[in-house]
């Protein structure tokens, strides 16, 4: 009585840390297409300067993150119903899948981790570019669109003080609108701008990682008692 006591005490929150599971994939798909079609990242990420596009990098980042949220939601779905049931065979099944989820949540992790640095680095040599173009070639409207849109994006103009300022004297049309030598100096440059916009984001996502790997540990932990639980009440 004893143990199928336990059994039943460990099905229900079980129950309870795969419906919180769902609920955090669920959550994680949402952030992700929002990260996804958020109207900066967007609006940067999918300009061309010449043959050559915008960095992407961090896109990837992103479908890694959508693909987790939608295998988390069906993986918490079935952890759900293999603890009603107490099937054994289901739990199994969520325990492998969970291993393998978090392999490679550990695998994104390093990942995002090697590259978080690069990702902005990669875009700010598409700024630098398309700037340089856009100042010494009076005919690169492909670099002046693109310039342009970095600065009314981020409400910024140059890549530091110096840059800011010449950029303002010789090419203030491609400042944000109602700008001037004076407030271009007060304003943060865009490689700042830059390092903000995405160094805020991959917090996000490190967050969002951290809360599930905390998640599936304990789920992993608490399927294989409920499955020993299980088996030993067979027994008995």
């Amino acid at each position: 009585m004893g143990v199928e006591g336990c059994t039943k005490c460990i099905k229900y929150l079980l129950f309870v840390f795969n419906f919180v599971f769902w609920l955090a994939g669920g959550v994680i798909l949402g952030v992700a297409l929002w990260l996804r079609h958020d109207p900066q990242t967007t609006s940067l990420l999918y300009l061309e300067l010449g043959d050559r596009p915008a960095p992407s990098t961090f896109y990837v980042g992103i479908y890694i993150l959508i693909a987790v949220g939608a295998v988390m939601m069906f993986v918490g779905f079935l952890g759900c119903y293999g603890a009603i049931q107490e099937s054994q065979c289901l739990l199994g099944t969520f325990f492998t899948c969970l291993v393998i989820l978090f392999a490679c949540e550990v695998a994104a992790g390093i990942w995002g981790f090697v590259n978080k640095d690069q990702i902005a680095k990669d875009v700010k040599q598409f700024y630098d570019q398309a700037l340089q173009q856009a100042v010494v070639d009076d005919d690169a409207n492909n670099a002046k669109a693109v310039v342009k849109t970095f600065h009314e994006t981020l409400n910024c103009c140059g890549s530091n003080q110096l840059t800011a300022l010449t950029t303002s004297v010789l090419k203030n049309s491609l400042c944000p609108s109602g700008t001037n030598v004076f407030n271009t100096l007060l304003k943060e440059d865009c490689h700042q701008k830059i390092d903000e916009l995405f160094s805020g984001k991959l917090y996000l996502i490190g967050i969002a990682a951290i809360v599930v790997a905390v998640i599936m540990i304990f789920e992993m932990i608490l399927s294989m008692v409920l499955c020993c639980g299980i088996r030993n009440s067979s027994v008995y």
